[in-house]
Parts: C-alpha cells; sequence; structure tokens
C-alpha cells in the first residue's frame, strides 16, 4: 500500500525527516510512535501530498505522491490533528460540504452520512451546530469527514488529542471496525498505550529518524528485562531450579521462587526455554515491559520528554 524510500524533509530551523524508509502493508494498522516534535505531522502531510520531500519518495498503491497529484489524494482520506470543521453550520451540514469536494452523487452522499453518524453516535445530533459540541464529538466529526469517499487509505495524526475518555474509546472501536473491515490504516500517536491497543506494527520515531519498528512482541524483545520474576512453587518449577538459575539469581522463599535477571538477560530467550521444557507460562508473573521502556531504552530520555 505504501512504500517510503529514503524520505527527507528540511525547514530553515530543523531537518523534520532524515533518510526514513518504511513499508506499510494493505490492511495493516500501522502505529507512528513518537514525541512532539519527531517528525509525526510531516510525514502525514508528505504522504498526502501537501508537501513536496527535498530528497527521496513515497508511493501509495504504486503511485508516486506529489502535491499535483490528485487522482493519488482520491484514495487518501486524512484526519489532520488541528480540527477543520464550520462551527457555526450543523454537522450534517458539514459533512454535505465536505463530501461535495468529491462530487459524489447526492444519494449516496447521504446515505454514507447517516451511516457514518451512526458509527459514532452522533446521529441524534446532525442538526446540532458544531459550535455547541464538545471536544470528543468534534474529533469524531472531524474523523469521518475524512471518510466520506470511502478511501483505502486512512491517515490518523493524533487524533484524539484532548478528548474525554468516553469520545476516544469510540474512536478507538471506530477505527478497528473500519481495520477489520479492511481499510489501512496510519496512526501517529505520542501515547503507547494507544499504539499498543491498536497497531499490528509499529515505527519508533524520534529527531525525523526511525529507530524501530515491528509488532510490539518484536519491538519488546529489543528490550533487556531487569525487574524480578516471580515463578509459582510446584512440582513442576521445583523441579526445573537449575533452569532457572541461568538467567540470575534464584531466591527461595516460602510459596514461590524470585528470580532477579542476570545483566542482559532477554525475554524472548526466557520463554523459548520455558517452551522446550513445556513449562506453562502461567506460573510466571513479571511486570511487562513497556514501549515507554523501550523508549528510554533507545534514545535515554522518555517518551514525553
Amino acid at each position: 500500500m505504501i512504500e517510503i524510500k529514503s524520505l527527507t524533509k528540511v525547514f530553515p530551523s530543523v531537518t523534520a525527516l532524515d533518510k526514513i524508509s518504511l513499508t506499510v502493508n494493505d490492511g495493516e494498522f500501522f502505529g507512528l510512535l513518537g514525541p512532539n516534535g519527531a517528525g509525526k505531522s510531516t510525514l502525514m502531510n508528505l504522504l498526502v501530498g501537501y508537501l513536496d520531500p527535498d530528497a527521496g519518495e513515497i508511493l501509495v498503491g504504486g503511485e508516486k505522491v506529489t502535491r499535483d497529484g490528485l487522482q493519488t489524494r482520491k484514495a487518501i482520506g486524512l484526519v489532520p490533528q488541528s480540527l477543520a470543521l464550520y462551527d457555526d453550520l450543523s454537522a450534517q451540514d458539514n459533512l454535505e460540504i465536505f463530501g461535495s469536494f468529491y462530487h459524489i452523487e447526492k444519494r449516496i452522499l447521504r446515505g454514507r452520512i447517516k451511516e457514518r453518524l451512526d458509527s459514532v453516535q452522533l446521529y441524534d445530533r446532525r442538526k446540532d451546530k458544531v459550535k455547541n459540541f464538545s471536544g470528543g464529538m468534534k474529533r469524531r466529526l472531524n474523523l469521518i469527514a475524512s471518510l466520506l469517499h470511502d478511501p483505502p487509505l486512512l491517515l490518523c495524526d493524533e487524533p484524539t488529542v484532548g478528548v474525554d475518555p468516553q469520545s476516544r474509546n469510540a474512536i478507538f472501536d471506530f477505527l478497528m471496525m473500519l481495520n477489520r473491515q479492511g481499510k489501512t490504516i496510519v496512526y501517529t500517536t505520542h501515547y503507547m498505550e494507544e499504539a499498543e491497543r491498536m497497531c499490528s506494527r509499529i515505527a519508533i520515531i524520534d529527531f525525523g529518524k526511525i529507530i524501530a519498528d515491528g509488532t510490539v512482541d518484536q519491538l519488546l524483545e529489543r528490550l533487556t528485562y531487569d525487574e524480578s520474576i516471580s515463578i509459582a512453587k510446584n512440582q513442576a518449577t521445583m523441579s526445573k531450579a537449575e533452569l532457572f538459575k541461568q538467567f540470575g539469581s534464584l531466591i527461595d522463599e516460602n510459596d514461590h521462587f524470585e528470580l532477579k535477571p542476570n545483566n542482559g538477560f532477554l525475554l524472548s530467550s526466557f520463554f523459548r526455554q520455558l517452551e522446550q521444557n513445556d513449562m506453562s507460562h502461567k506460573f510466571i508473573e513479571m511486570h511487562k515491559p513497556t514501549l515507554e521502556a523501550l523508549f528510554l531504552h533507545l534514545t535515554g530520555r522518555r517518551l514525553r520528554d
């Protein structure tokens, strides 16, 4: 669906993107995770053709993306970080205006508007002026406005900024439904929990560079684990005490073992040994490593610093 090749974008005071390369497959829910100012919004504007790169190229569906490539844009829906709505018009009027940009037949457009408003629980408020909507309602309306032409590719640039938990969950549920129906989604965020919850694959970006990418499990395998691991004491685990000692210091408590991992301990190697020895994971209790911890490990600072 998307091929990004050695993409570079330079502004007078900063290199926003520095020779990044990525591939997003058809039907993926792809996350771009990074702090504010990392280059996420610049990449989205390049993907939709609002900006031209200084070097490299982007292909969407095999077609090169350019500022003049209107045909390519028809395959893309963009949910911008800044709200793009007319406050003094109703939700229905807003959607009719946006739909008219794509020359959609009125009968088809009316059906899509009703369907989309229903899907984000806004149909009963369709005649209300947008200025009377909450921030979360505006975000949901902004989202469905990008989908009226039914594009196969949806770009979401931090679509939950400043929204209440109810609206955030409604947005999550709606996007995951769209993905199950076959839409390819690229989702930028600086909230690791959003990326972990929704994205089948994630790229971590910082200072305009991709510093890691893969599934959540693949990313976390890169992180050494230094928290203690609790192992329930029973016949199966007691017979494998020597196996556990290969991975660190094993402390024999009353009802469990406590494993203090060695330097360089890798969860992937630990669990691989458990599987090879027919040891159930349910006997193991540990704090799950997080993308926040991985970002700290890779950059030396926290994701929201």
